[in-house]
This record gives structure tokens, C-alpha cells and sequence, in this order.
């Protein structure tokens, strides 16, 4: 059924039971009116704190006895004494005991009798006194849960969905973690919603994509939608490792001691080649966009360069596709959660969605503009739709100009050739600083000042056509906005925020589990550039992205390239680069060898997507000339410090 139609059904069934909740929710003031808002009528202080543990179906340690993954709930006590049924909201991460959760890195504890003391982040603080339940899962493998990591495979998303079969009377569950006593979720109503930065939010995309009954939304923050392009890039590799060293990096003691044979299964089902396998297309969510059910609220740093942007595109599209519900923040920053980037509206946001996804209350949510984006720090814009109506691709041409690998971008196409070599020591951010110099590592096209702003919205693809030298070649395509501006600098630790010392609470706490977390600012760069979309590629995979090929060198090949999808306004007076080079150092491996590439430009082009389409790029560069000024210009760091390997580390 399309979540639309779905969602209409609930809010007609929830209004019989307006009256019995108002008195509970509401109060005496409002108590006439349908609610609007969920309130913290509910003793934070007593409620019930209790952990299950979930029959997965799965054997993957081997051990002959079917794995169950910990389950940790904190919920409040007066509904189940009024015979009321909540929903939930879940969180299912693998870091609950490794690495912690959030900014501050907080991890699971638990008393005496091992129920949770604290449970990270601020969720249970804020939503249980207004009438939800906190759930956090240990993934299979990690902490207190039986199995093996997969790595984004059927043990990872199963241990979730489990857990929404049980929570919806469809699963099996227990008091321990050995016992045969059974534990029944009769206290909830089945309406899940979940949520989760990086490898949380990635399981949300995964359990999602099995079109599992009962998940009514899932607020994927930095998520991955296809662990292929986590660690590839059409073929080029992004990182020196595979997911075998990510499983090691968050099983547990015990789980690492049990795991060989699902840690070799990862090892030979990702080669390091490139080339997709079946190991791929399972972990592919985007494959399966058609299943899901749940609505979906996305959250993405467009400067994310742990879990890119990449991710976010093919997924958005599917998603629209097949009718799905959707929302969407897009911020400057790199991989940081929306609680330390625009916190107070962040929480009101949420509060507002949650409700209107697992209450059923008409606040009027889902009739506001679908899109936020950071324009600059701090300095947010909406769109009604996402990328917004009249957006249009447009066929940008490069051309040659006055000095050797410094040419021009327009809409005539260009002739002759330009020649660069790869220098894996250098990076996007050496090419957009020198995008004016002839050198001999990139290749730069640059249209004329702009005589008005020009948006960029969506995924662009570059299409290059390269003759190698070497049997090995990788490539890069860059565009970049050249101008003056202050930015979020995603490129320092924090990644665009800065933590201070200060605290601001959420909700009320307990002695072992604080609501208070420490406020952010934004820490900006005066730059001379900002990078606005990459990709990547490795040549030898220009026929199947699947598969790759040794290349010949002196032949000719094209490949297009997916840039990531962003959203980007180029202000007038400035300039719009399109950069074609080899290794971009810290976001890709280089290949074996050192290849001299050649681009024919007049089968070299790229796709654009610009609202107002060819017609508002025509306008914007009517009249204008490109200039070459003789300058390096200033940007942020160069990209490797923040190129993590674990989604979810640093911030």
C-alpha cells in the first residue's frame, strides 16, 4: 500500500482515539482540541528500564543455537497502567559499547540487575515523557548480542528487523540472553520509527528496503545507501581496506573469537579490484527502494567525505520513484549529527516528525517546504520540493585556452586536446588553487564571472574521453565554485563545529543518565574556492562499473562519471570550474601505475543540473569572458584528515 494512502488510514483510525489520549497528552486547556503535539506528561524518573533479547533466526556464529541480539528499552509506566500501547522509537547501532554514540561519545551502562542506565544521546530524555518508548539494539556481533557483523548484510539488517517483527507480535524474544523465559512486547502498539547517524542510520536504509510491516519512518542521518560506495568508487578504491577490518573494528570480544568464517566470506566476497560481486548487490538498498514502506526524513553534510554524498542521490531518487515520503536537511558540514549543527530547531523538527509519523497528529509537517539547506553557516534556506521544479540538466562543453591545461567551460563545444599526468601527492583541494596556473597534474575549464547567481541542485556526471599511457588509470572530475566566501570548515577535526564547554538540556535526566549535552558553533574558513561536487572513477571499468579491465595504453576510452548530488548557489561575480585530474589524494587510492592521460575534448562534457536549466547558465555567463588571474587561491585543508574509514567516527 503507498505510504501516503497508509498514512491517511492511521490518522482516521487514531481520531476514535483522540478522546481517550487527549487526557493523557493534553492539558485540561487544550483538552477540546485535537492534538497538535505530544507533552511531557510522563515521569522520566520511574520509568521502566528493561532488556530483551530477540530471536534473529540466525545461526552466523555457528555455535548451533539460533542468535539473539540485545535489546535495551526505556519506556514510560503510566500508559502500560492505563492499558495505553505506545510507539517506538529505535536506534540500532553496532557502537553501543566500542566507540559511543554522538558527540560526546556515549556509550551504553547498565545496574546491577543489567538494565540500561544511561542510553546514549538525548532520545529517551526528551521522547519518553511524551508517551514514547527508546529502544537501542546492539547489533548481531557487537556488545551484548549473539551473531557476527556482516557488515550491512542480512545479519546487520536482520538484527534490526527483528526486532520490528517483535515489537509488532511477529517475533520471539527473551528475559536473557540464554533463557527459555519469554519476553512480550504487549505494551506497544507496532509503530516504529527508526533513527541514526552513520552506521545506525544506515541499518534505518536497510531494514527499510525489506518493506518490513510495522516501521513507519526512518530519519537516516549520514547514512549510507549502498556499501559499494563506501568503499568504491565506479571501480576506484576510496579506502586501503575492506569490510572484514570494519566487522573487526566493532565486534565484540567474544563475537571476534567465533567469526572467522563470516570474517573470510567478506574478504573473498570483496576484492580490493573494484569489480561489484554478490556481496555488493546485497548490501545495495537503493536495489531494493521499491519495498519500502516508511517515509523517510534524510539528513546529509553535503562536505561529508566519510560517508559522501554519494549516498544520497540514487537513494533520494529511488525513494521519489516509488512514491515515498520524504524530507530532507542538507547542511555545509562534514560528517556531524544535526543536534551539533542547528540543534534547538533540530529537536523541534523531530519532535514534530515523530509525531506526525508515529501519533498520527495533523500538525502540518508534511505540508511545509520538503528541503532545508545551509546556504552558509548558521544561514538556512527551504525549497517546497527537492531539487526543486524547473531544475534541468544542462551540457556543459570545456574548451581550450591561452596556456596549456587552462581552459574554458561553455556551451559550444570544444576541440583539440589537453594532456595531464596523475600526482597521487596532490588533491582537489592543490588542482582548485591553481586552477588558473597551467601545471602539469590537472586539467581546469572555467566559465567567465557570473553576471547573476546560478543554483546548482541535484547529481551532475562528467563524461571524459582519455587515451592512457598505462595499463591503469584512475580519474577524478571536481566542480568548483571560484570566489571569495566564508565557509564551514569541514576539512578541520570537528568538521565544521566546534564544541564548547557549555551545556543545554533536552528533557530531564537521572543521576547516571543526563539530559545535557555541550553546545556547538560553527567553525568557518575564509576561502578564495569551495568544492561543490566530486566524483571518481576507475578508467579500466568504462564499460561495466561491474567489472573492470586491464587498459591498453594509446586507446581511447570514455567513462562518465557520477558527481555527487548537492545544492549550491555560484553568486554573481563568481566563477564555475570544472576540474579533470587523476588520484584525488585522500579520497582515493592511486592505481599501479603513474598515468599521463589525454583528453579529447570534443567528446569531453558535462552534465549540470541548474535551476532554470540552460537558459539561467546562458544568462549568467551572457557576455562575460574567462580570466586567468595570476594567483593561488585559498581553501581548506587538504581532504585526507577528515577521509574516515569507520562510518561514524569523529564527530
Amino acid at each position: 500500500m503507498p505510504k501516503r494512502m497508509r498514512f491517511t488510514t492511521w490518522r482516521t483510525l487514531a481520531t476514535a482515539a483522540t478522546a481517550a489520549l487527549t487526557a493523557t497528552l493534553l492539558t485540561p486547556v487544550a483538552a477540546h482540541t485535537a492534538p497538535r503535539e505530544s507533552r511531557p506528561v510522563h515521569d522520566y524518573d520511574t520509568a521502566i528500564r528493561e532488556a530483551v533479547w530477540v530471536d534473529t533466526g540466525l545461526d552466523e556464529d555457528r555455535d548451533g543455537d539460533s542468535d539473539r541480539v540485545a535489546v535495551d528499552i526505556v519506556r514510560p509506566r503510566e500508559p502500560a497502567q492505563r492499558g495505553r500501547k505506545i510507539p517506538v522509537i529505535m536506534d540500532a547501532s553496532p557502537y553501543y559499547s566500542c566507540c559511543g554514540r554522538g558527540n560526546e561519545s556515549q556509550k551504553k551502562t547498565y545496574d546491577a540487575n543489567g538494565d540500561v542506565v544511561q542510553m546514549p544521546l538525548f532520545y529517551d530524555n526528551y521522547f519518553v515523557p511524551r508517551g514514547y518508548a527508546v529502544v537501542g539494539v546492539d547489533l548481531a556481533g557487537t556488545n551484548r548480542s549473539d551473531g557476527c557483523v556482516d557488515v550491512g548484510g542480512r545479519s546487520d539488517v536482520r538484527s534490526a528487523k527483528a526486532v520490528v517483527d517483535w515489537l509488532n507480535g511477529r517475533g520471539r524474544a527473551y528475559t536473557s540472553r540464554t533463557g527459555t523465559e519469554r519476553a512480550e512486547a504487549d505494551w506497544t502498539n507496532g509503530r516504529t520509527g527508526m533513527i541514526g547517524k552513520s552506521w545506525d542510520g544506515t541499518i534505518a536504509n536497510g531494514v527499510a528496503a525489506t518493506g518490513v510491516e510495522g516501521l513507519e519512518t526512518i530519519v537516516p542521518i549520514a547514512a549510507i545507501s549502498s556499501w559499494y560506495d563506501y568503499y568504491f568508487s565506479q571501480g576506484a578504491p576510496l579506502y586501503d581496506s575492506g569490510p572484514d577490518w570494519l566487522s573487526q573494528y566493532v565486534e565484540s570480544p567474544e563475537a571476534r573469537a567465533h567469526c572467522g568464517a563470516v570474517q573470510q566470506e567478506l574478504v573473498e566476497g570483496a576484492p580490493r579490484t573494484g569489480d561489484r560481486t554478490p556481496l555488493w548487490s546485497e548490501r545495495d538498498y537503493v536495489r531494493a527502494a521499491k519495498k519500502v514502506r516508511a517515509s523517510v526524513f534524510l539528513v546529509h553534510g553535503m562536505q561529508d567525505l566519510n560517508v559522501r554524498m554519494q549516498h544520497v542521490g540514487p537513494w533520494w531518487d529511488a525513494l521519489a520513484k516509488n512514491g515515498v515520503d520524504r524530507k530532507i536537511w542538507l547542511s555545509r558540514t562534514g560528517h556531524v549529527d544535526p543536534f551539533d549543527f542547528r540543534r534547538a530547531e533540530w529537536v523541534h523538527t523531530l519532535h514534530r516528525w515523530f509525531d506526525h509519523e508515529l501519533l498520527g497528529y495533523d500538525n502540518g509537517i508534511d505540508r511545509e517546504p520538503m528541503a532545508d539547506i545551509e546556504r552558509a553557516p548558521d544561514q538556512w534556506t527551504t525549497s517546497a520540493t527537492w531539487p526543486p521544479r524547473g531544475t534541468h540538466a544542462t551540457t556543459l562543453r570545456p574548451a581550450e585556452g591561452d596556456a596549456a591545461g587552462v581552459g574554458t567551460l561553455g556551451l559550444r563545444k570544444g576541440k583539440g586536446t589537453e594532456t595531464f599526468t596523475d600526482d597521487p601527492r596532490l588533491s582537489e583541494t592543490d588542482w582548485a588553487a591553481r586552477v588558473d596556473t597551467s601545471t602539469p597534474d590537472k586539467t581546469g575549464f572555467v566559465t567567465g564571472p557570473l553576471t547573476r547567481d546560478l543554483r546548482l541542485s541535484g547529481a551532475s556526471e562528467v563524461t571524459v574521453t582519455a587515451t592512457p599511457s598505462t595499463p591503469t588509470a584512475h580519474l577524478s572530475a571536481v566542480l568548483v565554485d571560484l570566489g571569495p566566501d566564508t565557509i564551514r570548515d569541514y576539512a578541520d577535526s570537528g568538521e565544521g563545529i566546534t564544541t564548547l564547554p557549555d551545556r543545554t538540556c533536552w528533557g530531564p535526566g537521572t543521576e547516571g543518565d543526563s539530559s545535557c549535552f555541550r553546545e556547538t558553533r560553527a567553525t568557518t574558513a575564509d576561502v578564495g574556492y569551495t568544492v561543490v561536487s566530486r566524483g571518481w572513477a576507475d578508467l579500466g571499468h568504462h564499460t561495466d562499473t561491474g567489472k573492470g579491465e586491464p587498459l591498453t595504453p594509446g586507446k581511447r576510452y570514455t567513462v562518465t562519471l557520477d558527481l555527487a548530488a548537492t545544492d549550491h548557489v555560484v553568486p554573481e561575480g563568481h566563477r564555475l570550474a570544472l576540474i579533470v585530474a587523476g588520484t584525488d589524494r585522500g579520497l582515493i587510492d592511486a592505481p599501479a601505475d603513474t598515468p599521463t592521460l589525454t583528453l579529447d575534448l570534443a567528446r569531453t562534457s558535462a552534465r549540470v543540473p541548474f535551476v532554470g536549466g540552460t537558459a539561467a547558465f546562458a544568462r549568467a555567463t551572457a557576455g562575460t569572458r574567462a580570466t586567468a588571474p595570476d594567483a593561488v587561491l585559498d581553501g581548506v585543508a587538504r581532504p585526507g584528515a577528515t577521509a574516515h574509514r569507520v562510518p561514524g567516527e569523529a564527530r
